[in-house]
């Protein structure tokens, strides 16, 4: 997962509400799935957490929630800090992968639009990385781009993809950098493997309960 870089981030805020199908509605759905078993004083990891928007969501939803957020970029977590400083006391941020985060143990995780940019290699591990933080029990939701990974279909939503967050006023040129860039630099596996990713890593009772377009998002809880 590599660092965002400074054009990237003074951008970013943009970005999802308009790329991802019911943005908002995803993070209210988490909210949701998480508060079935965190307490009122729980502990909840957040990876990928750069940005803030998940964070101020979760922590507007849940004034008595503490928060790991743990991220590689120094200017996403700076934007993070600055998208929910009047919740900052609750926060505490790591400039990490999630090898060098906090060993908890957490009463829940998320990731949210984070996995894609997770080289397949590295997903196996970086999974069993944040079950082994968890207690038992503890619920994990995770949710970013999923779709079919045989022809034609793989090519079919990447257009698909970068068709429904194009800007109205966006070249056929820059579309086809678009469809090219996620081709050759996104981490896509299909539903099906990331299912059985998550079990592997140790996670069961894994249920989709996300499915906007080209995104998936799936709820498991840690054995």
């Amino acid at each position: 997962m590599e660092p965002f870089s400074g054009a990237v981030v003074n951008t970013y805020a943009e970005g999802p509400p308009r790329q991802v199908p019911g943005f908002a509605d995803l993070h209210r759905m988490t909210t949701m799935l998480l508060v079935e078993r965190v307490p009122d004083d729980g502990r909840v990891l957040v990876l990928g957490a750069g940005g803030g928007l998940e964070l101020k969501a979760f922590a507007e939803s849940h004034p008595g929630w503490s928060f790991d957020a743990v991220d590689p970029s120094a200017p996403m977590l700076r934007l993070a800090e600055r998208t929910i400083e009047r919740h900052a006391k609750r926060v505490h941020f790591h400039e990490s992968y999630i090898d060098d985060a906090p060993q908890g143990p957490f009463d829940a995780a998320t990731s949210l639009l984070t996995f894609h940019f997770i080289p397949r290699e590295k997903r196996p591990g970086t999974l069993k990385q944040i079950r082994r933080r968890l207690k038992p029990g503890a619920p994990f939701v995770v949710a970013h781009i999923s779709f079919p990974q045989t022809e034609p279909e793989r090519s079919v939503w990447i257009a698909r993809h970068v068709a429904f967050g194009a800007r109205h006023d966006t070249s056929p040129d820059q579309m086809e950098k678009s469809r090219q860039a996620i081709a050759d630099r996104l981490s896509i596996l299909a539903p099906e493997e990331e299912e059985r990713m998550l079990q592997e890593a140790g996670f069961s009772n894994v249920s989709l309960f996300y499915a906007g377009f080209s995104f998936k998002g799936w709820l498991s809880y840690a054995d």
